[in-house]
């Protein structure tokens, strides 16, 4: 089985629909993949509406989340998407979200940058907007050479000139509030270095003993270094260890599948579920 357990579409920052991202998946030749978009379900319909048959798909969310001045992402899998509390701080996250970036589209034209709300709104259409759509503007305006690029220290990286904080739930709260909606939890590209500052290995130890399931190890930011020490961590943890490609359609470099988790692994997170099961493709 080919599983892939972290992707994005258009109902956040990713550049497929969700009907397009779930045929892509299966052209891919992945049998499982994970619709995760940040801090939203809205996805959700129209990729199992679409969903081929032979694709299995697992309902998720990237969750936005802070610890001692660092942003980090969790990733939530098969939790109910109805569940009163998380729904409600998903929503306070995502309402943070236009001002952050109308805050950061303010920061880039005082650095000289001539991008407008205008040409961001455009860019992020109805998906949650975030930095990779002011990434993507910049890049239309030759600023950076690709998206990646845009998310250094001199421009929209944590520590960036053009940076500015939104609201992110503390990730002892989003492990809490998402086992109570049924869910399972992984931090995503922990040590993700080329992106900011990351929180120390005494946090990730701090987050396992409060239940955190897993942390996510073969990712594109991630070197063979890292994914070793990374798995290290995760055994002495007791740690689940998955692999993801973080795809995002044309707005990154990496593909489908690029990154996969094992099997048993995968099976372990659907055994610890029960807020919600795994969608199996009819041919939608």
């Amino acid at each position: 089985m080919r599983i892939d357990l972290h992707t994005h579409s258009t109902a956040s920052d990713g550049t497929d629909t969700p009907a397009e991202l779930v045929r892509n998946a299966a052209a891919a030749g992945l049998d499982v993949v994970a619709l995760t978009d940040h801090d939203t379900v809205g996805g959700y319909a129209e990729a199992r509406a679409a969903l081929p048959e032979g694709l299995t798909l697992v309902t998720g969310a990237e969750l936005s989340c802070r610890l001692d001045g660092v942003s980090l992402h969790m990733l939530a899998y098969l939790f109910d998407p109805d569940e009163p509390e998380l729904a409600r701080e998903r929503e306070l996250v995502r309402d943070d979200r236009v001002p952050r970036a109308r805050a950061m589209v303010g920061k880039l034209r005082e650095l000289g940058v001539p991008v407008t709300w205008e040409q961001v709104a455009r860019i992020a259409g109805d998906g949650a907007v975030g930095r990779p759509h002011i990434a993507t503007a910049l890049v239309e305006l030759g600023v950076v050479g690709s998206v990646s690029d845009a998310f250094t220290s001199e421009w929209l990286a944590n520590d960036g000139r053009a940076y500015v904080e939104k609201h992110e739930l503390d990730p002892f709260d989003a492990i809490r509030l998402v086992k109570a909606a049924g869910g399972v939890t992984v931090f995503a590209h922990p040590l993700a270095v080329k992106r900011g500052s990351c929180v120390p290995e005494g946090a990730i130890a701090e987050l396992a003993a409060a239940g955190l399931d897993g942390i996510e190890v073969d990712h594109m930011d991630h070197d063979d270094p890292t994914r070793a020490r990374l798995r290290g961590l995760a055994a002495d943890l007791g740690l689940l260890t998955t692999g993801s490609s973080d795809y995002h359609g044309s707005r990154k470099t990496c593909g489908l599948g690029d990154c996969t988790t094992d099997p048993e692994i995968y099976g372990e997170i659907v055994r610890r579920a029960t807020g919600a099961f795994p969608v199996p493709g009819a041919g939608g």
